[in-house]
């Protein structure tokens, strides 16, 4: 089978992702199903500029793959249907797992998972957000304090059959305040691992370089500041932070 021309072959749409807050389209080009975001369909937010939600995407995917964890799904620019937008490989979930749940407050397993937060159901019974205790979680977490995400929701999370955790969603990254708004807090006060810190490295060479040259044309030069200090602060902390500033520490809804 040849391999797909994603940045100059045809994106068809196939259908619209409706609880999406921005216009969000699914698409296929050469037989890849993809995920299409044009920015003309991009709604205005109080606190980000108009029109770059598709550049803060592509720009959290390049520094992914900086990582090296492959947090994120390959995603890109290119024109569309409706103009230029961000588009990113679809990815098939797996619907029976659950990385990030919201359970009885006595059913909390003893294993295997971190506690978040409690609170009362629509019942006023007892509830308590968890979620697994897995390192593809604590990569995604760790990849998130760096890009300083706002939205970093349950359902942003997607569970692959194989035990890998995808991060999507990321428009709301690389402002210069912070902004980390995320459901992944049960490591707070932990320490990085080695994996972790060295992950942490990569980037922060990257941007002396090619990483930092193309985030340059992505984000603006004070938000590429802010990002290189985070990285800084992170590496030399060496551990999970905990929520600050007067911002909510959890995204609302939670899923």
């Amino acid at each position: 089978m040849p391999t797909p021309d994603l940045v100059d072959g045809e994106l068809t749409l196939t259908g619209r992702i409706t609880t999406a807050s921005n216009a969000t389209f699914l698409g296929s080009i050469d037989g890849a199903m993809v995920v299409y975001k044009p920015v003309a369909g991009e709604h205005p937010l109080w606190d980000f500029p108009d029109g770059n939600l598709a550049n803060r995407e592509v720009a959290a995917y390049l520094v992914s793959q900086a990582f090296g964890w492959n947090v994120v799904p390959r995603t890109w620019l290119r024109e569309g249907p409706m103009g230029e937008g961000m588009v990113q490989l679809w990815q098939e979930s797996d619907p029976a797992q659950n990385p990030v749940d919201l359970v009885a407050a006595d059913a909390v397993p003893e294993t295997g998972w971190r506690h978040v937060l409690d609170g009362r159901d629509e019942h006023e019974r007892m509830v308590t957000l968890i979620h697994e205790d897995s390192a593809p979680l604590r990569r995604m977490a760790v990849f998130d304090v760096v890009v300083n995400n706002a939205d970093r929701k349950g359902d942003h999370i997607l569970a692959m059959t194989d035990g890998h955790r995808h991060g999507v969603d990321h428009g709301l990254t690389f402002h210069v305040e912070h902004k980390l708004r995320t459901v992944l807090w049960g490591w707070l006060g932990d320490a990085l691992t080695t994996d972790e810190l060295d992950g942490i490295d990569r980037v922060t060479t990257g941007l002396s370089g090619e990483l930092g040259n193309t985030l340059a044309g992505l984000v603006s030069a004070e938000e590429l500041t802010a990002f290189a200090a985070r990285c800084d602060q992170l590496r030399s902390d060496a551990r999970f932070p905990a929520p600050s500033g007067d911002m909510p520490a959890v995204p609302w809804p939670l899923f």
